[in-house]
C-alpha cells in the first residue's frame, strides 16, 4: 500500500517562509498538526516553524492522524516508517526550504530520523522526542557516521509507549551516527515536559550559533 501524500493544505506556517531556517514540526500517532505547533512559542524565533499533518489515517475508533501503521505496540516496520519518511522527503522538496532541521514526537521522532538516514545532506538537526531509530540500515547511515549531525533525544523513565527493544536499538544507533545530545527526564511517561522543552530551546539555540 503507497503511502499518500501531504496534505498541502494542512501545512501550519508560524509565518511565510525567507531566509530563516525552517523547523518542521511532526506529530505523533493519533494527533495532528495542531498538536505540536504551540511549542514554537516557546522556542527560538531564529527559525521559521511549519507543522505537518500525517498522511495516514488510524483504524477506528482512533482520531488523528499517523506516518505509519502500528498493528499493536511491538508493530513497527521499518519499511513503513520509510513510506512515511519518504512522504515527508516530497513534501519538503516543494517548500523550497534551505537549511532545515525536524522536531518529532513518538511516531513524529521516528519519522525525522529515518528522514535524516534517506537524506542526510538535507537535514541540520533534528530532535527525537520519545521516538526512537527503526531498525534495518538505509543508505544514508554511512554518511551520518562521519557527519555526526547535532540529534536531541528526550524520553521519559515511565515511557510505557515505546518497546524496550526499539529504545535499545535506538541506545545502540544514535551514539555512532549523531552528535547525541540524550535527556532521560525522571517520572516522565509518553509526553513532552517543562523541562525537556527548556532543554529542546537550548538545544535549538546552539545550532543558530
Amino acid at each position: 500500500m503507497q503511502t499518500p501524500s501531504l496534505d498541502n493544505n494542512a501545512v501550519l506556517w508560524s509565518e511565510t517562509p525567507g531566509d530563516k531556517p525552517l523547523i518542521v514540526f511532526l506529530h505523533g500517532y493519533g494527533s495532528d498538526e495542531r498538536d505540536l505547533f504551540s511549542l514554537r512559542d516557546h522556542l527560538p524565533d531564529s527559525f521559521a516553524y511549519a507543522s505537518v499533518r500525517a498522511p495516514l489515517a488510524p483504524p477506528f475508533p482512533m482520531s488523528g492522524y499517523s506516518w505509519y501503521p502500528i498493528d499493536n505496540l511491538s508493530s513497527r516496520d521499518p519499511a513503513r516508517v520509510t513510506d512515511g519518511a519518504t512522504a515527508l522527503l516530497e513534501w519538503l522538496g516543494g517548500t523550497g526550504a534551505g537549511r532545515v532541521g525536524l522536531v518529532g514526537f513518538s511516531q513524529g521522532g521516528a519519522i525525522a530520523l529515518q528522514a535524516m538516514r534517506l537524506e542526510p545532506e538535507r537535514f541540520d538537526f533534528v530532535v527525537n522526542l520519545s521516538g526512537y531509530a527503526a531498525g534495518g540500515s538505509l543508505p544514508g547511515d554511512d554518511t551520518l557516521a562521519l557527519s555526526r549531525p547535532p540529534v536531541f533525544w528526550g524520553r521519559g523513565t515511565d515511557d510505557e509507549v515505546i518497546p524496550e527493544a526499539a529504545i535499545t536499538q535506538t541506545t545502540d544507533w544514535l551514539p555512532t551516527h549523531s552528535g547525541l545530545v540524550g535527556r532521560v527526564y525522571p517520572g516522565l511517561a509518553h509526553a513532552v515536559s517543562p523541562q525537556e522543552i527548556l532543554d529542546v530551546a537550548t538545544f535549538l539555540e546552539k545550532q543558530v550559533r
